[in-house]
């Protein structure tokens, strides 16, 4: 962990751009619904019904809202192919996937929380 620390924080530390940093991340992946959708994504779900269902009480309006910031960031690409019906496909960029392993940790650390939670409880 001390190591990782070293990698990531600056020598000597700069606070101003470490928040800034956190704040992009937060800006471009933050909110209730991008990391669902990611994780939808990655799970295999590319058409926007596929998406909706996977994700409980997300609204179709929200769904379109969110797929259009996450491609204004590079973090998907919408491809259309234009057959009868026209299909509309969303992927995961190489970028996208470069979150990959924050997204397992955070869900890692998700499920350690939920048990903390319930050793304490009892």
């Amino acid at each position: 962990m001390l190591a990782l620390a070293q990698e990531v924080l600056s020598t000597p530390r700069n606070p101003r751009q470490e928040v800034q940093a956190l704040q992009d991340t937060i800006y471009v992946v933050g909110g209730k619904w991008r990391l669902p959708i990611i994780n939808s994504l990655c799970n295999g779900n590319k058409r926007f019904r596929d998406i909706e269902r996977s994700i409980p009480g997300i609204t179709t309006r929200m769904l379109s809202r969110e797929l259009k910031e996450m491609e204004a960031n590079q973090l998907i690409k919408r491809t259309v192919t234009p057959d009868t019906p026209v299909l509309v496909e969303y992927t995961p960029t190489d970028y996208c996937h470069s979150f990959g392993s924050i997204i397992l940790e955070m869900i890692r650390w998700g499920k350690a929380h939920s048990e903390h939670l319930k050793k304490a409880a009892d």
